[in-house]
């Protein structure tokens, strides 16, 4: 398959400039901002609002957090593994399965996800805790080393395999109901080749442009979602390096989907301020990130305070299409406090920065409901 010819090969500004504008595009709705996305991380954590939630703000209009929460019932969508575990089309989910998890359950296992299964048809939607009332698993050991409800583990499993969706969330808890199998399977669902190709471009979509090693490591992340084919990544990565439009730029091979170009004049730098969550597009591939911007971001989260560099939560900060610095959101007696920090130290000195600074985080406040 010959490889796709561009009329100019992008420069390395070109490339930041079509990466921060074609995922910062116009707010839309929250139903077509999936769908462009392709994909939207989920994490539990709130500082000050969930990562899907923050990712969201920018791409869906007049968006307030808990909004994907308290819509996705009614919206075509899934929460699902994929190269990580978050909301997706339906029609991309069910790309992934029947799905065979490495982990393969003895029969008393599965004879324990058969009796929740059929407790589960009868309820309807069910809160974990009413099947753990209802079959008192007891407790087992997590993936973490602590101790949680054995039943939620099964509930995990059996969500993993495609016998159960998640029908909505309270409170943050996923509440489950049966998952009941598509009446016809997407058309190359029995071509795994053509599966593969059709959830890598999804991944190339949503974090585009790519270095080659990046995208080699998220086809490898593939296989969370689709376990079943893990023995042919090598085969898919080699057809993408193919089959994808590419360009050597500073001794790096850049990688993007089909019909586009970096070096076109319809990449715009995006205006004014963005705080962006740990796992947005823009800055999810660390490595990507140092190349465009020089200095390493990582997420601190989970790492102990005396350690930490920016902060438990550190959202990248964004100013047109340099990531300047970070900030840290508290919430002291109903008021956003920023946490602000730069790379350079201090601050741009340009006013049109301190105005845009401003606005975002009066965007924030509105997004987080605060007057």
């Amino acid at each position: 398959m010959p490889i796709p010819k561009l009329a100019s090969r992008p420069t390395q500004q070109q490339l930041r400039t079509y990466a921060t504008a074609r995922s910062l595009f116009a707010p839309t709705t929250l139903s077509r901002a999936i769908h462009r996305l392709g994909f939207v991380q989920a994490d539990p954590i709130r500082a000050p609002a969930r990562a899907q939630d923050l990712t969201l703000r920018h791409r869906v209009k007049d968006y307030r957090a808990g909004d994907l929460e308290k819509h996705y019932a009614k919206l075509p969508i899934e929460e699902d593994f994929f190269i990580n575990y978050g909301f997706l089309p339906r029609a991309t989910q069910q790309l992934m399965h029947p799905r065979s998890a490495r982990i393969e359950w003895p029969q008393t296992r599965w004879a324990q996800a058969q009796a929740v299964l059929d407790f589960i048809r009868i309820q309807g939607v069910v809160h974990p805790r009413e099947v753990d009332a209802a079959f008192d698993h007891g407790k087992s050991k997590n993936w973490f080393g602590g101790s949680s409800n054995a039943s939620t583990q099964l509930l995990d499993g059996m969500h993993y395999r495609g016998l159960l969706r998640v029908a909505r969330r309270e409170g943050g808890t996923r509440l489950y109901a049966v998952r009941e199998t598509p009446v016809e399977p997407a058309a190359p669902a029995c071509d795994p080749a053509a599966v593969l190709d059709c959830l890598v471009d999804v991944a190339v979509a949503k974090y585009a442009p790519l270095p080659k090693r990046s995208l080699s490591e998220l086809i490898s992340h593939l296989a969370l979602g689709a376990p079943q084919w893990r023995q042919q990544r090598s085969a898919t990565l080699a057809r993408t390096l193919q089959r994808l439009p590419q360009a050597e730029v500073d001794g790096i091979t850049w990688y993007w989907p089909e019909g586009e170009n970096p070096a076109s004049r319809r990449w715009v730098t995006p205006e004014g301020v963005h705080l962006l969550a740990p796992f947005d597009p823009v800055v999810w591939d660390r490595r990507r990130f140092e190349l465009f911007w020089g200095w390493a971001y990582r997420f601190e989260a989970y790492t102990p305070a005396p350690k930490r560099v920016r902060g438990y939560y550190a959202l990248p900060l964004l100013w047109r299409d340099q990531v300047i610095g970070w900030c840290n959101l508290a919430m002291q007696a109903g008021r956003l406090v920023p946490g602000l920090g730069y790379v350079a130290g201090q601050a741009p000195r340009e006013r049109d920065f301190k105005l845009a600074l401003d606005e975002e985080l009066q965007r924030v406040a509105l997004f987080l409901s605060l007057r």
